[in-house]
């Protein structure tokens, strides 16, 4: 993991990147059609066509490509692979975008791409067409250079990310042979706010649920009924108290049975990332981290699962007073898991510390992901590295894992390969938000760096191993 000198750009490599400088603007022109057509997953809102629009792409740029039905929103899937004896490569991303609500907040139109301040204001600029146009625009820079491609290439384009990815893992298991691959590099996510490129070696998993509380069958008058019928709000609160401390600790039974600690190279990496708490209390106003206090910044978004309550709901909560007792109250939450938990394992064992602390507690199962971790030792890091660094010209941040979540697992669980997320995107992309963007800046250097990372491949001929 030692920082290394930038090496020489390869022949190969210079004129592609020439290629890309000359036709800067046609690639930017045509990423704003591309953005121009909604793909909104959550309302089945343009899917279809957007799938065959990718099809279309992908054949005219050379690959063999089809659209896969699954019981939800099709797969996409693009494959070069005429380089005998070179790695192959799988390039992961997804074409749906997330409702544009609320419209009002968006200075241009959603769906209509404008530029402003030299980015590229859509839905979908940053998470993920933008990304994952630029995957592509780097295949076929390289194709109209030299006329093949220095590595085997295999793109798959996902249809339901933003709604969780429920069938993803179920379409690789059916098509291991036609994904099989060395590594998968997945473009999404952004770059650190000081603009320097990140890689990241893993990702958190999740598990979602609802806890549901009912006492009388209708509210009742506080005072007439206040200490006779429970009150189902505070049957939630006494419960939740069991699940978490004041010290932070999650205090479900077996919890943590499964957690890894991370390895020394795991603690040294993110020991040099450049994140710093004080910074993070100063943006989100903030006058204390969440328990335990001495814990790491970098530790608490890697390293450890959470608990969170993402919304409590009962009773009355308008103008002035209400002198209910509320009969029913729903608490929705999620837990981020780490290396080794699984979502059925840990939703297992909160349905029976919820049925040994508040029986009458209904638990609603979400959905859930698994986590996914490559190690920072793996044969592929160096060369993902050296990518990234030829494309920017500075050192890569390495991450040992992200805080969030994406389905990363199907790749290192599913299919056994090693896996890096290498996004594009600039920090303030605002994804999931009114005036998503993607800084053009960026959106070039991720042509370059996907490129790059084909020709890094090409260099390794003979030195791989297949997954």
């Amino acid at each position: 993991m030692r920082p290394t000198s930038i090496h020489s750009v390869s022949t190969e490599l210079s004129k592609v990147f020439e290629h890309i400088d000359v036709n800067k603007d046609q690639f930017i022109n045509r990423l704003l059609d591309y953005l121009r057509h909604p793909s909104i997953s959550a309302q089945n809102i343009g899917i279809g066509e957007v799938a065959e629009l990718l099809v279309s792409m992908l054949r005219r740029v050379g690959f063999e490509a089809q659209s896969f039905p699954t019981p939800g929103h099709p797969m996409v899937m693009g494959r070069w692979e005429r380089a005998p004896g070179a790695p192959t490569v799988l390039l992961y991303g997804h074409y749906d975008v997330q409702p544009p609500d609320p419209i009002e907040a968006w200075i241009s139109p959603p769906f209509e791409p404008t530029i402003r301040d030299g980015r590229i204001f859509a839905r979908g600029a940053g998470d993920n067409k933008g990304q994952h146009f630029a995957q592509i625009l780097a295949v076929e820079s390289y194709l109209a250079m030299h006329g093949r491609l220095p590595c085997n290439v295999i793109i798959l384009l996902e249809g339901e990310e933003e709604n969780g990815s429920p069938n993803i893992a179920e379409f690789v298991r059916a098509h291991r042979d036609l994904l099989k691959a060395d590594l998968v590099v997945t473009a999404d996510g952004p770059l650190h706010e000081s603009g320097r490129p990140v890689i990241t070696h893993g990702v958190r998993g999740i598990v979602s649920f609802e806890l549901r509380a009912r006492a009388a069958n209708q509210d009742v008058h506080s005072g007439n009924f206040g200490g006779v019928v429970p009150n189902a709000i505070w049957t939630l609160v006494h419960l939740l108290g069991t699940m978490k401390n004041s010290g932070g600790e999650i205090t479900i039974e077996g919890f943590y049975d499964d957690v890894v600690a991370p390895t020394d190279l795991e603690r040294r990496a993110a020991a040099r990332l450049p994140l710093d708490p004080d910074d993070a209390k100063r943006t989100l106003g903030l006058s204390r981290l969440d328990n335990p206090a001495d814990r790491p910044l970098a530790d608490r978004l890697m390293f450890h699962p959470t608990l969170t309550i993402n919304g409590f709901h009962g009773g009355y909560g308008g103008p002035g007073p209400k002198t209910v007792l509320p009969h029913e109250a729903i608490v929705k939450c999620d837990a981020r898991l780490v290396d080794r938990q699984t979502p059925d394992d840990v939703l297992a064992k909160i349905e029976a510390h919820v049925k040994r602390h508040a029986p009458e507690v209904e638990l609603v199962r979400l959905e859930g992901m698994l986590p996914s971790k490559t190690p920072l030792d793996s044969p592929f890091s160096e060369r993902v590295q050296r990518a990234v660094r030829t494309a920017h010209g500075v050192e890569p941040l390495i991450y040992p894992s992200l805080g969030g979540s994406l389905p990363d697992y199907v790749f290192t669980k599913i299919l056994g390969t090693h896996s890096f997320i290498v996004p594009y995107a600039n920090a303030d992309e605002a994804n999931h938000a009114p005036n998503e963007n993607i800084k053009i800046d960026c959106f070039i250097k991720g042509i370059r760096t996907g490129a790059a990372l084909l020709d890094e491949m090409g260099r390794s001929v003979g030195s791989h191993t297949s997954s």
